[in-house]
């Protein structure tokens, strides 16, 4: 295993690190005061058009698209840095360089498995930055981490699928331009196989039956990086057969393919999540004094700033490693490394945030400083994408096997 960045990833590391010091982080602050002066909180602020017209005049544009017919054509350890640092400002950075979830995984989803047809009409906007979409899967009345319970049913009609259903937590829905639902529910409910009977179709936003009925919060806060979070009801919802994605009983396998990627992605972000903490952490405890002297020469705190510098270098070596193993393996041949990171990333994590908020004391948990927002998307991803106890139990059961 070699982790040394390539020629062609420090000259993209350099470029983006050098984007986000001159455009992104101070626009952070602008889009805020532009979002408040709105007159829907989900549209886009003016300032984020301006940092994606200016991230692709850059060539800083679709660098998570392995394929490079649609993106960078960077392998995931590539990758893994760029994503890093996008997660300083996961607020604006991601959607700056068209890099979002959940249009991420959609487009891969369409890259992988669409149609020619579908790619033309929806993965050619997506790719363009001029639509979003979400992704939607999640559902209230069932435990959906465990996605044979889902209950939205997908009935075949003629030459129609006709959709029954409400979802929850429907990243990307509130947004204005989310063009697109991609949906997954049952064609096959009494299949005999329980992976087999869940399928995917594409849902255009303006079919009707389908109710954008509310935006859910998260810990407080609307999310707005992802186009928000939604309820969504479908109420005999109607789209034509080719509208399916891959064929009648791929939804779950779809599912998984979409869901890889996705948890890598976070984790890279988060990464960038706890290094700007750090960051904040030392600019506090130098600048801040209190019991007569520098938080800087508190011991506890010198202990948390170390125990967080310790705590991140192990986490990106293990995301790196899991990188490299599905560039070099497969999702496949590196799934206890995917678990074993979307178990380890958001908990440590959430623990460095935790720190550095009580090192900030009341601002830390205020509008005025980045940390309560960080913390909580990042605690937020304990749960999204399988929940910390799913994937402790299948990696648990992979150990065990060995022994059985």
């Amino acid at each position: 295993m070699d982790f040394a960045f390539d020629a062609r990833t420090e000259e993209l590391r350099e470029r983006l690190l050098a984007f986000m010091a001159t455009h992104v982080l101070p626009a952070e602050r602008t889009a805020d005061e532009q979002r408040a002066a709105l007159a829907s909180p989900w549209d886009t602020p003016p300032v984020v058009e301006e940092l994606k017209a200016e991230a692709r005049r850059q060539g800083l544009w679709n660098l998570f698209l392995p394929d490079p017919e649609y993106g960078a054509g960077l392998t995931n350890l590539q990758y893994a840095p760029l994503a890093e640092i996008t997660g300083h400002s996961p607020q604006l950075a991601p959607t700056a360089l068209n890099c979002a979830a959940p249009d991420t995984g959609n487009m891969e989803v369409l890259a992988q498995f669409g149609t020619e047809a579908q790619r033309e009409q929806w993965l050619a906007p997506l790719l363009a930055g001029e639509i979003r979409s979400a992704f939607a899967m999640t559902e209230p009345d069932v435990a959906s981490s465990d996605a044979t319970n889902i209950e939205t049913r997908i009935d075949r009609d003629g030459d129609d699928y006709v959709i029954n259903g409400r979802k929850w937590y429907i990243s990307g829905a509130m947004n204005p331009l989310c063009q697109i639902f991609i949906v997954m529910g049952k064609t096959d409910p009494d299949g005999p196989d329980i992976r087999r009977q869940q399928s995917m179709v594409l849902v255009p936003r303006d079919t009707p039956g389908l109710e954008v009925k509310r935006a859910m919060r998260v810990y407080g806060y609307e999310d707005h990086s992802h186009g928000g979070h939604a309820e969504v009801v479908f109420d005999d919802v109607r789209v034509p057969a080719g509208n399916l994605i891959g064929e009648e009983g791929g939804g779950f396998a779809i599912a998984q393919a979409r869901l890889g990627p996705g948890r890598i992605h976070h984790c890279m972000r988060l990464i960038g999540f706890a290094e700007r903490a750090i960051e904040l952490m030392c600019r506090r405890a130098v600048a801040r004094t209190a019991f007569g002297k520098p938080l800087a020469q508190q011991g506890v705190i010198q202990e948390w700033i170390a125990d967080a510098r310790v705590a991140v270098e192990q986490l990106r070596l293990l995301v790196l490693k899991t990188a490299w193993l599905m560039d070099t393996v497969g999702n496949k041949g590196a799934h206890t490394e995917i678990q074993a990171i979307k178990i380890a990333t958001p908990r440590t994590v959430v623990d460095i945030l935790d720190r550095a908020v009580q090192l900030y004391g009341a601002g830390g948990v205020s509008q005025d400083s980045p940390l309560a927002e960080l913390w909580a998307a990042a605690r937020t991803l304990r749960l999204a994408d399988g929940p910390d106890e799913v994937h402790l139990r299948s990696l648990a059961r992979r150990e065990l096997k060995k022994y059985r």
